[in-house]
């Protein structure tokens, strides 16, 4: 049985530029994601991980091509529409965690939710069942100054599922962690993922990492080309 397409680039084109200089960043780019699926995105520095993040995130627009999201052509919305879609479809996590420094581990995952509507108690609730999932349930009450970096990660990724998104997109989760300590993170984000069925994106240095992953693909000559 097919598994649901969630991520669809299509004769995706990205340029910057830089004084008289154009730079192709990305060339007739296509792509897929599916549900229950993580890729690892490897590629060095400067060749195009974040703008296909970007891109896939909907912060960007492409020059040409068109973006799929759960099958709708997201490149012809209107920015309340992509705002939308952000919001509701699709989680970030980034190297460096984020989170508000003033609220609980609790407080931090709760927030997403209430902005998109859910009652506190709701909001409560699901927050601590994805902390529990996480491990670091016990930490709820704590602040991210209180937490190790790992746990903080955790945090951030649990807060990233808050709004049960189809999407989730990581640039560099674990890069800031010690080898330990990123291997456990990724034990969480894969179980997580597996038992949800969202499609993750993975951007990583960590070759150990991504050879976990279904499938590793990276950015040649401007083309998304799995090896």
């Amino acid at each position: 049985m097919a598994r649901k397409t969630v991520l669809k680039l299509k004769g995706v084109d990205r340029q910057y530029g830089q004084g008289d200089t154009v730079l192709s960043i990305l060339k007739g780019a296509d792509f897929e994601l599916h549900a229950g699926e993580i890729v690892a995105l490897v590629a060095p520095s400067g060749t195009g991980k974040s703008t296909l993040l970007h891109l896939a995130g909907l912060l960007e627009h492409p020059d040409a091509g068109e973006v799929f999201i759960n099958g709708e052509d997201c490149g012809h919305q209107t920015d309340d529409r992509r705002t939308a879609i952000r919001r509701g479809d699709i989680g970030f996590v980034y190297q460096f965690h984020h989170l508000l420094p003033e609220f609980t581990a609790l407080e931090n995952i709760m927030m997403p939710q209430l902005i998109g509507g859910l009652s506190k108690k709701e909001a409560a609730e699901r927050a601590a069942q994805l902390l529990d999932y996480m491990r670091i349930g016990h930490r709820a009450s704590h602040r991210p100054a209180e937490l190790s970096g790992g746990e903080q990660q955790r945090v951030a990724i649990a807060r990233a599922v808050a709004n049960a998104p189809l999407l989730l997109l990581a640039d560099e989760p674990t890069g800031n962690l010690d080898p330990e300590t990123a291997s456990y993170v990724f034990d969480a984000l894969e179980a997580l993922v597996r038992q949800s069925g969202l499609a993750a994106l993975i951007a990583t240095h960590n070759h150990q990492l991504a050879e976990r992953m279904d499938r590793r693909v990276t950015i040649e000559g401007g083309k998304i080309v799995e090896f």
